[in-house]
């Protein structure tokens, strides 16, 4: 299968490190913005020399494109491909908290008789979620608990300083809508939940600076009909980004190779 990876960041540089020996697999160009064109080729040459480093997706020759670049590469990249017949796997949930950007991805899917793949990501049970919500489901929260320095370059900053927390601080409470506005790089959990759930509107999100944890800690509670369940996940943060999850790239790795895998669970 040849694939063609947007983004050769923290995530895209990990993902290609994990798959590079896998058979079945050949990551046929990197899609990265001219000025990361010199960055992306020295990560090529390492793990996938074989790949072209370029500023598009190709039109031919590419059978899966898998994004791991944010906002502005769904709307530039994965929404072409997909209106191009090529199906796509999408990392950046959190960006589809943009208002019609899930519709977008829909219509072009849809246009192009394929699909696309939004990964769980940092968080687990999202198929006993999507379950729920055909079985009845009345409530969602999500609960996001990191280290004060995870929060650094966000709203967090205003009004306190996190380098001398002590004890664990609210910083942000509403609508899994209102947290990917104000926390956009920290809203791929929320995000998912969200969707796979009662949507963006109607899924409540706590947002936690903690100076007593070391992980990413993620907890949903989601009660209705089906029943209700609690789940909790310690993930211990990707080393060149620690607002990421290293199960992110885990979370990427199989959705690809189980693109080409005999056997899927």
């Amino acid at each position: 299968m040849q694939v063609a990876l947007i983004g050769c960041g923290a995530i895209g540089t990990a993902l290609l490190e994990l798959v590079k020996d896998d058979t079945g697999l050949r990551i046929a160009a990197i899609v990265v913005p001219d000025e990361f064109a010199h960055a992306a080729r020295a990560v090529a040459q390492r793990l996938a020399p074989q790949a072209q480093v370029v500023s598009a997706v190709p039109a031919q020759g590419i059978d899966l494109v898998v994004e791991a670049a944010g906002h502005s590469a769904i709307e530039q990249h994965v929404l072409p491909a997909l209106r191009r017949g090529t199906p796509a796997i999408v990392a950046s949930v959190g960006a589809l908290s943009a208002e019609g950007l899930p519709e977008q991805l829909e219509a072009a899917a849809r246009e192009g008789r394929t699909q696309v793949q939004l990964i769980a990501g940092a968080i687990g049970a999202i198929d006993a979620l999507a379950a729920a919500r055909i079985g009845g489901l009345e409530t969602v929260r999500y609960t996001g608990r990191n280290p004060p320095h995870a929060w650094k370059g966000t709203p967090a900053e205003q009004g306190r300083d996190l380098g001398t927390l002590t004890a664990e601080t609210v910083i942000f409470e509403g609508s899994a809508r209102e947290a990917a506005s104000q926390y956009p790089k920290n809203a791929n959990v929320a995000a998912t939940v969200s969707l796979a759930g009662l949507g963006l509107d109607r899924t409540t999100v706590r947002l936690i600076a903690d100076p007593a944890v070391t992980e990413n800690v993620h907890q949903v509670e989601a009660a209705g009909a089906f029943g209700r369940f609690e789940l909790t996940m310690r993930n211990q943060a990707l080393a060149a980004n620690p607002k990421t999850s290293a199960l992110t790239v885990y979370s990427a790795v199989r959705a690809l190779r189980g693109r080409v895998a005999p056997l899927v669970i």
